[in-house]
């Protein structure tokens, strides 16, 4: 049995897929594209590209990746986390406090002089 995904999505997770979605359509009519077109490039059916363009968070990532592919936009997948634009994980990192350093297990005795 099939969960229902909209009823167990964040709302501001569904938001952001909805937008990106809209997005998606948006750059897909300015480039003048057809659905199928689309759809055959990122080798997907055009129903599951029509649930792209909604939103749909059912839908894999990888399709959402082949799609923005498709659409000459796949160099930004790569920067959704990037650790060059993380503030939040740049400032958890510089307060995140000294490592642990411990002593090693046997230290040899000093020689006696």
């Amino acid at each position: 049995m099939r969960k229902n995904l909209s009823a167990t999505t964040p709302l501001a997770v569904a938001r952001s897929l909805k937008k990106l979605g809209h997005d998606i359509r948006r750059a897909r009519v300015r480039r003048s594209l057809q659905t199928a077109l689309v759809a055959e490039r990122a080798f997907i059916t055009r129903t599951t590209l029509g649930k792209i363009e909604k939103g749909d968070p059912g839908v894999s990532i990888g399709n959402y990746a082949a799609v923005l592919h498709a659409l000459g936009l796949a160099d930004r997948i790569g920067e959704i986390v990037d650790p060059a634009t993380d503030r939040v994980g740049q400032l958890a990192e510089e307060y995140s406090g000294p490592k642990r350093i411990r002593r090693p297990k046997s230290v040899p005795p000093k020689a006696a002089s």
